[in-house]
Order: structure tokens, then C-alpha cells, then sequence
């Protein structure tokens, strides 16, 4: 059997002293999952769970497989999926080790996304539930984005504001496409109008490519996740976004994405100059690039290796459009920390990234 949800009461343990703040943290892309979530996943991917219950076509599902076997095999002991059915002593010890003041947490990638469309809207709002009864006991350390189906698009946009109204949610986290198909069709825009009219953002989260995207990418092991698949998906995504006019019609709206952007910052001049010598019409009021610096935030999630890369982000950006993240459990949080306290930035765009960009965010 799989862990439970735990939410231990009491205090969490003193920091430990050794581990080094160098600013108040809070970290915005950090995920849990409970038994029966992980096990109704498990099953679908195995072919055992109950046909009614999922997507018509099984391809929509099965290229998440790799992700989900990655986080159960025997091979990691089962420790990831304790550390994402952990709400309670053991995730807060960890965070009081490495000086993590609040996590920002949302249910693990792919959500509810690859069941249909009414079994869907109804584990969202369990899981919403789930996780704002897990948190309250320790509301200033933990609160949530809601998790929602877009495969229902208005049941969905209620669903994030009954989270953001009811259960105190900072926003929505939505795992990219949903059964295949992207949410720069209109119909999905009802999403987009009701968090932009709570003034909340949506993370836009990477998942494994849709089918049209994935035989590209298998043959070589981690070549359709985290290594590249992820960054290609969820940056096409963002930048079909841009294109679709969205921003346009929801000037306030706000995007969240990681991995300091997934590498779009680092071709915005390029994006512009192909945009703007294309021989087609022009929809849009502004440069694509624009919308980019306008309207979406990026984060630090998994980018932990390469100091110049923050840097340049920062450069593109500026310090107010960067956010603290760890992407907890799936990769280090020690890493995390580490990176972040030493990186060679000015101690001014670390307050920001680590902590104030995420207060003004998402409202804590």
C-alpha cells in the first residue's frame, strides 16, 4: 500500500542551526499526492482502473507513464512518494533544515487532467478539500493552488474560485495540454477570464508532450520528461499562448511558468525579430515578447546548476519577474537552497526572487 496524507499536529522542530538563510524563503511549485491519487495512476497506467473513469483515447494517458513509474519504482525505495503524501512533521522538519519559510503546494503533475471530464471535476474539488484540510493546521507555512479539469472548462473555472473564495487558494496550477489539446482554444478562456477577474495567477506546469508531439522524443531515456520533453511542451504552450491574443482580451491576467521560463527568455529577441519580418497579419498589439515580460512570471524551479543562466534571466526580465522554487520532491532541495543563497546576485534581486515577488503574487 501507499502512504497516507499525513498532517501531524503540534510545532514543527527548530530550525536547525547550521542551515543558512541568507533571505526568507518561499518557494511556489512544490507538490503532494495521497494514496488513493497516486493508486488510481498507478492503475490507469497498468490498464487496471476502470475504463469509464479515464480519457476515451488511452494514448492521451500513457505518455505520462515514465513520470509516474520514476516517482514509484523500487528503485527510489518508495521515497518520493512518501515525501508527496507528506503534509505533516516530516515535509516541516525539512523545510525548518533548509530555512524554507512557505510552500506554495499543488497536486502532483498530471492532476485529475487524464480522467474524464465529469470523474475529473469532482477529484478536483476532493483534492482541493484534501489539501486545505491538510494545511490548516500550519496556514502560515503551507497554502495551495487549486487544482482543476479543463476538460470541463466552466465546471473548472468555478472550481478556481470556489478554491480561491472558500478554501483560501493563492490561484490555479493547470499540467498543459489536457487530452492532447491546448488551452489557446477559446473554449478553455473561461479559465483564463475568471482568474484574471480573482486577480490570481496559473502555473502553467510541464507534463510529458502530447501525442501529436511524442514520437520525436522516445528512444532515449529522459529525452520526453525533465531533460527536454517537459521545456519543449510547456514553452510551445506558453508561446501559443501569446500568440493566441489572450492577453489582449485579459491584459491582467498572469502566467506562471518554470525553470526560469522554459528557455523562452533566452530567444525573446529572436521571437520578436522572426515576428516582426514574417509576411502574414499581425493580430496582436504588442510583440510576442511583450506579453512574455507583461504577463508571465518565471521561476527557479530545477535550475540549480548554472549561475549565469539567473543572471541572464534576470537581464530579460528584471528581479521582479523571478520567483523562488524548488520543484520539491522532485528534485533537491538542499540544492535548491544552496544555489539561491550563493548565487552572485545583488542582495536586493535575492529578497525579491526568494520571497517579496511571491508575497505580491500571489497575495500572502
Amino acid at each position: 500500500m501507499l502512504p497516507s496524507v499525513i498532517g501531524s499536529p503540534g510545532k514543527a522542530v527548530a530550525q536547525n542551526a547550521a542551515a543558512k538563510k541568507a533571505a526568507k524563503k518561499i518557494c511556489v511549485e512544490e507538490h503532494f499526492s495521497t494514496t488513493d491519487h497516486l493508486e488510481k495512476m498507478l492503475s490507469i497506467y497498468e490498464k487496471r482502473y476502470p475504463v469509464p473513469e479515464v480519457v476515451e483515447q488511452e494514448k492521451y494517458i500513457l505518455s505520462d507513464a515514465p513520470f509516474l513509474s520514476s516517482m514509484t519504482s523500487s528503485a527510489g525505495t518508495g521515497k518520493m512518494m512518501n515525501q508527496l503524501c507528506d503534509m505533516g512533521k516530516e515535509r516541516l522538519d525539512m523545510m525548518d533544515k533548509y530555512g524554507i519559510d512557505t510552500q506554495v503546494v499543488s497536486l502532483v503533475s498530471p492532476g485529475v487532467q487524464v480522467f474524464e471530464a465529469g470523474v475529473g471535476t469532482n477529484m478536483a474539488l476532493e483534492y482541493n478539500n484534501r489539501l486545505a484540510s491538510a494545511a490548516k493546521d500550519h496556514a502560515k507555512r503551507f497554502t495551495g493552488l487549486a487544482c482543476i479539469a479543463p476538460q470541463n472548462p466552466k465546471d473548472a473555472a468555478d472550481e478556481l474560485e470556489r478554491a480561491v473564495r472558500e478554501l483560501g487558494f493563492k490561484g490555479g496550477l493547470i499540467n498543459s495540454h489536457t487530452k492532447g489539446e491546448y488551452l489557446d482554444d477559446r473554449k478553455y478562456w473561461v479559465i483564463f477570464e475568471r482568474a484574471q477577474k480573482l486577480d490570481v495567477p496559473i502555473y502553467l506546469h510541464p507534463r510529458a508532450p502530447s501525442p501529436d508531439m511524442m514520437k520525436p522524443f522516445t528512444g532515449y531515456p529522459m529525452l520526453d520528461s525533465a531533460m527536454w520533453g517537459f521545456t519543449a511542451e510547456a514553452g510551445l504552450h506558453s508561446m501559443r499562448l501569446i500568440c493566441s491574443g489572450l492577453f489582449d482580451e485579459f491584459p491582467k491576467l498572469k502566467i506562471v511558468v518554470g525553470h526560469l521560463g522554459e528557455t523562452i527568455p533566452f530567444v525573446l529577441a529572436r521571437i520578436d525579430n522572426r515576428w516582426s519580418v514574417a509576411p502574414f497579419p499581425k493580430k496582436l498589439k504588442k510583440l510576442p515578447g511583450q506579453y512574455f515580460k507583461d504577463n508571465f512570471l518565471v521561476t527557479t524551479s530545477g535550475m540549480n546548476e548554472e549561475p549565469a543562466a539567473l543572471i541572464f534571466a534576470i537581464s530579460v526580465l528584471g528581479a521582479d519577474r523571478i520567483m523562488f522554487a524548488v520543484d520539491y520532491p522532485m528534485e533537491d532541495i538542499e540544492d535548491a537552497v544552496r544555489f539561491i543563497d550563493t548565487v552572485p546576485i545583488s542582495d536586493k534581486d535575492r529578497e525579491k526572487i526568494c520571497h517579496l515577488n511571491a508575497e505580491r503574487v500571489f497575495s500572502l
